[in-house]
């Protein structure tokens, strides 16, 4: 087993979770595609990092609330609270939408701020991201 395989599509699904502009999809597709590696732990890698980068996002929600007056802070207060209604809105189950590119990660941010409880935050979450690699992995494998 090829540690560094695992551990890079780990971490690329991690920062791929948080609000930096990373795409974890096409090395899980291209390492599926080329073989050598097994489908299950390609999957579960790629899912576990980006669940727990996602889990990250929750915990700077939580504590967002200290840094909204300060300049530098890349959200209005306008920006915040057109979130929190959209969350509001629509409720827990938006989270489901967290594979989505673009709106994802700040679903995610938006739940920490709002105080969503981990435990249906990581349910749902998982859920969300599950289905996206086992998709992604079905296309590659009917693809190659």
């Amino acid at each position: 087993m090829d540690i560094a395989v695992y551990g890079g599509l780990f971490l690329a699904a991690f920062g791929a979770a948080t609000l930096l502009p990373m795409q974890s999809e096409a090395l899980l597709a291209g390492l599926l595609i080329s073989g050598g590696h097994q489908t299950m732990l390609l999957i579960a890698a790629a899912s576990l990092g980006n669940i727990l980068g996602s889990v990250v996002n929750w915990a700077l929600g939580r504590g967002i609330e200290r840094f909204g007056g300060r300049r530098w802070f890349p959200a209005s207060q306008a920006q915040l609270d057109r979130a929190a209604l959209w969350y509001n809105k629509y409720g827990r189950y938006s989270l489901l939408l967290s594979w989505v590119p673009i709106i994802g990660d700040p679903i995610t941010l938006i739940a920490g701020v709002l105080r969503e409880p981990l435990l249906p935050f990581l349910i749902l979450v998982s859920i969300a991201k599950l289905g996206r690699y086992l998709a992604v992995a079905a296309i590659a494998l009917n693809w190659a």
